[in-house]
């Protein structure tokens, strides 16, 4: 595995605080994959909302309803 010198600064960072090499590129790996399934959860989530008809009247009228308590300008 080459490594750039970002990468090289960030696993010298993850060393210093005790980490093998082998430590901290395998948490390294994980956190990033476990980032990555979280956008796609997050997308995923956000498309289910945006699709659902009575979510999206809900929304609606709770704005109404805070538009209507806003004081006025």
């Amino acid at each position: 595995m080459r490594l750039d010198d970002l990468a090289l600064r960030a696993l010298s960072q993850l060393e210093a605080t005790g980490l093998t090499r082998s430590e901290a590129i395998r948490i390294a790996l994980v956190e990033a994959a476990s980032r990555l399934a979280d956008k796609r959860a997050l997308a995923a989530e956000v498309a289910a909302l945006e699709n659902d008809d009575a979510d999206r009247a809900e929304m609606a009228m709770v704005a109404d309803l805070m538009e209507s308590l806003r004081a006025p300008r």
